[in-house]
């Protein structure tokens, strides 16, 4: 006798036939989805709940990031050869012939794919309120592929961090999140892609807020790190936590290394400011030819580079294993020079050219073997020196990093993490400073402000808000000059104190940390002879400024008060000066008012 359940009918309509299983529409799939991960579901505020949200951007960045580099090696193999050293037909036709299919696929489909990806996402931040397109993502992901798989002189980094905004940004507008939110959610997905391509995460997040946000707050660092992080673990569980390079052991033995070093950043500073001077000439000249030569552009960069690669393969890709090689020594000073050299001419070509990919990697072999070839004369020169060529080839990464891309502080820590030597941070600090001052005293505009502007936009440039003059409350400030009062006086005395006077407002100092103000009319207008003490009678309160707190704080907190108090701040009783909105807008008009009074005395604790 069987134990087995029965079997029980399905029930059948009238006309006799079995209903269909309804399957979830994607309206409502995205709808179910929303519901899920709503911030009440899980009694999230909103910024935990953006937190939560910038692990999954992380997870899901990692996962496209790590598609997109197994691409990228699995058309280099068929497009290029297994063999260290390609064949001549394939170096020939490749790039050239892949160049005509990329340029075809970017002017009809894809028109928002072509360029790094950091100024696109830039772009987002700053004018589309965070809007990426999924088919500029899937673009860039494809055009990029095919680029830097068939040799153009590219890198990975800068497209994988636009896939990993633009896939941010996707999740942020499914889910339907605040404007502010949807803003801000492209920044945390680039910083996922970027860790994930570079495996460098604390780089990543340096770059992200130093190039693209430009500002720190608790809310964006937490998203932003969390993004990165998750996304270099999903990087390192499917492609390993092997670092890009095996760096040689280093360490400084002596100070007169650091002359060495220093020349580096010299020589390093004119490379770095020769490349973008070539970027700033070619790029517009070739935008300026007639339309129909756009398609033909990628291809005869991507000839020139082939004709470059049949004799020195090197310069073709992004060339990671060949900067490796450069660290081990595997090369002459003399080849080494012509590879930094051949570099920035082929990197010119295809990035001028409108060929989809990033610089970041480019930049890095230009780094590597500059910093390689000045090693290596240098310890000709000088036998004592006995620097590895490794730390040269280290070093020169991070000078061109600073010298080109101007991110200084990325640069510094980009070389500490790649390599996981502490003792290599001087060396870099002295050369990256150097080629970072050449940089900027000869080419005032930064390489992407300079490529936003030939493109017509007009994005907020990180470095020249940096290097702006910060005005400051001691910059608008006024002597007290008998403006103040104090809670602990009478009214009948306070009222003799201002009747002499011309002013209109008075603060008035309460005990501790706590000040008030009222004005002249309203305190001539109280009951005479009371000896009522004004602390009994101002209840409000007012805030008070110190004299480094820059200007806008002024303009946050005067409202609509005639003026703020400006204290000590190790004697917040002591008034140091008054700010009125007309002291804050003649300050930024640059009339100079501290010219033109004297300087509050130093107070003696």
């Amino acid at each position: 006798m069987s134990t087995s359940e029965p079997v029980v009918a399905k029930p059948k309509d009238a006309s006799g036939i079995k209903p269909a299983v309804s399957t979830p529409t994607r309206r409502q799939y995205w709808s179910s989805l929303r519901t899920m991960l709503s911030p009440q579901r899980f009694s999230l505020r909103e910024e935990q709940f953006f937190l939560l949200l910038a692990v999954l951007i992380g997870i899901g960045s990692g996962l496209a990031v790590v598609c997109f580099r197994m691409s990228i090696e699995y058309l280099k193999l068929h497009l290029l050869g297994s063999g260290l050293l390609p064949s001549v037909p394939r170096v020939f036709l490749a790039p050239m012939l892949t160049g005509l299919v990329i340029a075809f696929l970017v002017i009809r489909f894809f028109p928002r794919a072509r360029g790094s990806g950091v100024n696109q996402t830039k772009a987002a931040l700053y004018i589309y309120d965070g809007y990426i397109p999924m088919p500029t993502v899937i673009g860039k992901f494809i055009t990029s592929a095919l680029a830097i798989g068939s040799g153009q002189s590219l890198g990975p980094e800068d497209p994988s961090l636009q896939i990993g905004a633009g896939i941010a940004s996707a999740l942020g507008r499914r889910l339907k999140l605040s404007r502010e939110k949807l803003r801000l959610i492209a920044p945390v997905g680039a910083a996922a892609g970027l860790a994930a391509a570079f495996n460098a995460p604390i780089t990543a997040v340096l770059f992200v807020i130093e190039e693209v946000i430009g500002r720190w707050t608790a809310g964006i660092l937490g998203a932003v790190v969390l993004s990165a992080i998750s996304s270099a673990v999903i990087e390192r569980w499917f492609l390993g936590d092997e670092p890009l390079f095996r760096v040689p052991a280093y360490h400084l033995e002596h100070a007169g290394e650091l002359g060495a070093y220093a020349s580096l950043g010299v020589i390093g500073g004119f490379a770095s400011l020769a490349f973008v001077k070539y970027i700033a000439y070619l790029r517009p000249r070739l935008r300026q030819l007639p339309s129909w030569t756009q398609y033909f552009q990628p291809a005869a960069a991507g000839l020139l580079i082939g004709l470059i690669g049949i004799k020195f393969p090197q310069v073709m890709g992004a060339g990671y294993s060949y900067m490796d090689q450069a660290m081990h020594e595997q090369y002459t000073w003399q080849i080494l020079a012509i590879l930094g050299a051949l570099k920035i001419v082929t990197t010119g070509l295809s990035f001028s050219s409108g060929t989809p990919g990033g610089l970041f990697a480019p930049v890095l072999f230009m780094g590597a073997m500059i910093g390689g070839a000045v090693g290596m004369a240098e310890r000709q020169l000088v036998p004592q020196l006995a620097i590895p060529v490794g730390a040269y080839a280290l070093v020169g990464m991070g000078t061109l990093f600073a010298g080109i891309l101007r991110a200084p502080m990325t640069s510094v820590f980009m070389i500490l993490e790649v390599s996981g030597n502490y003792s290599i941070i001087v060396p870099v600090i002295l050369s990256n400073a150097i080629a970072y001052f050449i940089s900027r005293t000869f080419q005032p505009t930064p390489i992407f402000d300079l490529l936003s502007r030939q493109d017509g936009m007009d994005l907020p440039s990180l470095e020249e808000e940096r290097e702006v003059p910060l005005l400051r409350v001691e910059d608008a400030m006024r002597p007290p000059l008998g403006q103040t009062l104090t809670g602990k006086l009478l009214l009948h005395e306070a009222r003799q104190r201002v009747q002499g006077s011309a002013q209109d407002y008075f603060v008035v100092g309460m005990g501790g940390d706590e000040w008030s103000g009222m004005s002249r009319a309203v305190l001539l207008d109280m009951i005479p002879n009371s000896d009522i003490p004004l602390s009994q009678v101002l209840t409000a309160r007012i805030p008070y400024l110190h004299p480094d707190h820059p200007l806008d704080t002024a303009l946050r907190l005067i409202g609509g008060r005639p003026m703020l108090p400006v204290v000590h701040r190790a004697h917040v009783q002591q008034l140091l000066g008054v700010v009125s909105l007309d002291d804050v807008m003649r300050a930024y008009r640059g009339a100079g008012i501290n010219e033109s009074h004297p300087e509050p005395a130093p107070v003696v604790p």
